[in-house]
C-alpha cells in the first residue's frame, strides 16, 4: 500500500492502545496545554502591549503643547546628502512661554523659510522642543503593531518551550526503546542489530 493510500489515524495519543506509552500521553497533554497557553498568553500579551503603547502616546500628547515660534535665521534648501524623509531642516526658533519667558531652541522647519517667519513647534512643560505627538491614526497603528509583536513573541516563547519539552520526551522514549531492545537481545546471546 502506498503512503498516500494509508489511512491516517488522528488523535492516536489520546486513544487507548497497547502500543501507546505513558510518554505519548504526556506529550499529548504538553501539546494541548502549550497551544492553550500560547493562545491565551498571546492574547493577554497583545492586549497589554497595545494598551501600554496607547497609554504612553496619550501621556506624551498630554505633556506637550503647540506654540507659535519665530524663525531667527532663514533656512536653506538641504543638499542631496541632507534630505530627510520628512523634508524638514533644522532651524533656530524663538518663542515666548505663557509665563513670559523667552526661549530659543533648534526645531525642524520647512526648507527655504525666511527669518522672521512664524512656524509651529511642539514643546514640553519645561519649554524644550519635542517631536509632534502621534495622531489618533498613528497611535492606533503603533498599538496594533506592538500588540501583534508582543502576541507573537509570547506565543513563540510558549511554543518554543513546549518544543524543548517534546524533544526531551522524544530522547527519553528513544533511550527506553534502546534499553528494551538490549534486554530482548541478551537472553539468547545474540544481537539483532
Amino acid at each position: 500500500m502506498a503512503a498516500s493510500e494509508r489511512p491516517r489515524v488522528r488523535l492516536w495519543r489520546w486513544r487507548r492502545s497497547p502500543l501507546r506509552r505513558r510518554s505519548d500521553l504526556v506529550e499529548a497533554w504538553v501539546v494541548l496545554c502549550a497551544w492553550v497557553f500560547a493562545l491565551a498568553g498571546a492574547l493577554f500579551a497583545g492586549v497589554v502591549a497595545a494598551d501600554a503603547v496607547t497609554h504612553s502616546a496619550e501621556e506624551q500628547r498630554a505633556r506637550s503643547h503647540q506654540v507659535t515660534a519665530v524663525l531667527v535665521k532663514g533656512t536653506e534648501a538641504p543638499g542631496a546628502s541632507q534630505v530627510t524623509t520628512d523634508h524638514l531642516v533644522w532651524g533656530t526658533v524663538r518663542w515666548t512661554d505663557p509665563d513670559g519667558t523667552i526661549r530659543t531652541d533648534e526645531a525642524r522647519v520647512p526648507p527655504k523659510t525666511h527669518a522672521g517667519s512664524k512656524v509651529e513647534v511642539w514643546t514640553d512643560r519645561n519649554g524644550v522642543v519635542v517631536n509632534e505627538p502621534l495622531s489618533e491614526t498613528e497611535i492606533l497603528l503603533h498599538a496594533i503593531a506592538g500588540g501583534v509583536l508582543a502576541a507573537g513573541a509570547a506565543g513563540g516563547v510558549v511554543l518554543g518551550f513546549s518544543w524543548t519539552v517534546r524533544l526531551g520526551l522524544e530522547r527519553r522514549r528513544l533511550e527506553q526503546w534502546a534499553a528494551e531492545w538490549e534486554r530482548l537481545d541478551t537472553p539468547w546471546g545474540w544481537k539483532t542489530g
